[in-house]
């Protein structure tokens, strides 16, 4: 592989350099690939920067504790906090008033979409410093040199200015780069699921979303998207090929001829894809992504499955341009011809122009969709900050349960998603109407999940065979941090599996916990019934005879047992032989 390119770095104009930098996501699970952004540009230019990717805290106390330690770890001068998507402006706060009492005097910076969306707002967290509107590479590091007018940077004492600093397709500052010292642990690292940003932007603005094309140009300063050069992208796969097992694209991912030249002579056959995109893509990407990837999984995006209703959307200016069904039916054939593309179709129950016939031709597409062997994402519709069926729902005959910046923020400070919802939701005013929408919505979900459960079924006759993409072993400290892990334990041997379709295990069969023990390890008797349950699949055998084999050797009764092999199963450890 050709040696990475770095910058040398160009020391500040001034001599107090605020680093180390510590960048976090706002939400639970993966932050944004954003901060990956961010980190490399200021490793490049000099500052010891680093991230927490994933975040698996479920408690204020659980995320207390994570926080002091990575304070301790770095000891960072400037603390970084992604707001990217609406629905974290609870824990946004919450890691920036945790972050405020653990370390007075650190530099706490916030940014993202959400953050540029909602800054008059965001401007009165008087625990938070800075707010970086729109792009952050070039203002992160300004904060970062302390100058004293950083572009696009709003501050308790400075008011919004025009947005000096917006990225295009010449920008040369938006490659990944020392991805071997950005992280803080092994699983960090690990967790990281391989997104890619060949583009930035949408020159779209359908009516559900809160990212399109006037928010871009508010938020971003960005009149239309762009595609990054393809040698800033080919730089991207250079580094992550050696480290990730699969790559992810978003919908501006570009043509087959464009990701052609980003991929040359970097292989890529053992590497899996996600690719989400809008409507359908031509056979000439799909043959492309068969050839270049040992999997592939598209997820195309149609808006709504009524065919009427997307046509009706698009006419008014209120969704992209989507597929007819057929047009639809035939990409669907295309995939279906290569034996490593899978495809998901995913759309949005209660748009706007629904009607009894619409309704009833999103049945009947989604079961024709299912017969085909497609997977189905389908949910109701949300709401969004910005977009404009919940800016100005009573123009669609509907209300938002949330618009404003203080009702989102109450919405997800409520804590208990079982009680409200997980997010807030855009409902029709008439009563029929929106009854009839969501017992039709139920009715395919249901169908949806009984799809999936067959699909899923094991009994003893089924054969499986184990699918583990790798296994390697690593000491306990590499893969927590030595932050996290006591030192007596730290060299303690971690079996780490992953599936073919990234997820993993951590198996510590030797060490006891009472030792130590942490939720995102297999322990003892745990992690010695995945690794022999494994082991007695590596030939392919039905689950009857594996289960009478295994006898003792995994110290499970039978029905825990049969109940890990299922797990396993599902989490696509084993398959079908």
């Amino acid at each position: 592989m050709p040696a990475r390119p770095r910058t040398t770095p160009q020391p500040p104009s001034n001599r107090d350099l605020l680093s180390p930098v510590l960048l976090l996501g706002a939400g639970t699970g993966e932050a944004t690939c954003g901060i990956l952004y961010l980190a490399s540009y200021l490793r490049r230019n000099g500052v010891e920067a680093f991230v927490r990717l994933h975040d698996d805290d479920e408690t204020t106390a659980e995320l207390t504790r994570s926080i002091e330690r990575l304070m301790a770890r770095v000891r960072p001068r400037l603390v970084g906090i992604s707001l990217k998507w609406f629905h974290h402006l609870a824990r946004a706060q919450l890691i920036a008033q945790t972050l405020r009492r653990i370390d007075p005097e650190v530099r706490l910076v916030l940014g993202g979409n959400t953050a540029s969306w909602f800054w008059r707002e965001l401007t009165r967290w008087d625990f938070v410093d800075d707010l970086v509107m729109g792009d952050g590479e070039v203002p992160l590091l300004a904060l970062c040199r302390q100058a004293p007018s950083p572009p696009n940077c709003i501050s308790m004492n400075r008011s919004r200015a025009p947005l000096e600093y917006v990225q295009g397709a010449e920008s040369h500052e938006i490659f990944y780069s020392h991805f071997d010292e950005l992280f803080l642990s092994l699983l960090d690292q690990h967790s990281f699921s391989g997104w890619v940003a060949p583009g930035k932007g949408c020159g779209e603005n359908c009516v559900y979303c809160g990212g399109g094309r006037g928010l871009q140009a508010s938020s971003f300063g960005r009149a239309k998207p762009f595609l990054r050069t393809h040698e800033s992208v080919r730089r991207d796969h250079r580094e992550l090929a050696p480290l990730v097992w699969q790559l992810r694209y978003d919908f501006s991912g570009g043509t087959a001829d464009f990701l052609g030249r980003t991929w040359k002579d970097i292989d890529l056959s053992s590497h899996s894809t996600t690719y989400f995109l809008w409507g359908v893509p031509p056979p000439s990407l799909v043959d492309l992504l068969a050839a270049t990837f040992g999997r592939v999984y598209l997820v195309l995006d149609l808006g709504c499955f009524s065919e009427d209703q997307r046509g009706e959307l698009t006419r008014r200016g209120l969704l992209k341009h989507c597929p007819t069904d057929r047009e639809l039916l035939d990409a669907v054939e295309v995939c279906r011809r290569h034996k490593n593309v899978e495809l998901e179709l995913g759309g949005i129950a209660g748009l706007p122009f629904t009607s009894a016939h619409a309704i009833e031709q999103e049945r009947r597409l989604v079961e024709r969709l299912l017969d085909l062997g497609c997977a189905v994402g389908y949910q109701r519709l949300e709401s969004q900050p910005g977009a404009l069926v919940t800016e100005h729902a009573a123009r669609f005959g509907m209300v938002s349960q949330a618009q404003s910046f203080d009702e989102f923020l109450g919405w997800f400070s409520r804590g208990d998603p079982a009680a409200v919802g997980p997010v807030p939701m855009v409902r029709f005013l008439d009563r029929a109407v929106e009854r009839a929408v969501q017992l039709a919505f139920e009715h395919l979900d249901e169908v949806v999940q009984r799809q999936a459960a067959s699909a899923a079924a094991i009994d003893d006759d089924t054969r499986l065979r184990t699918s583990v993409a790798s296994t390697k072993q690593v000491e306990l400290g590499e893969w927590l941090g030595r932050h996290c892990v006591p030192p007596g334990v730290a060299k303690e041997r971690v079996t780490i599996v992953r599936s073919i379709n990234g997820s993993g295990l951590a198996c510590a069969p030797s060490l006891s916990p009472r030792r130590f023990n942490d939720p995102l390890l297999q322990q003892s008797e745990a992690g010695n019934a995945i690794l022999a349950t494994l082991a007695a699949f590596s030939r392919p055998t039905t689950v009857g005879r594996a289960l009478a084999g295994l006898g003792s050797r995994a110290h499970l009764d039978p029905h825990s047992l049969r109940e890990l092999v299922e797990h396993l199963a599902a989490g696509r450890f084993l398959q079908s032989a």
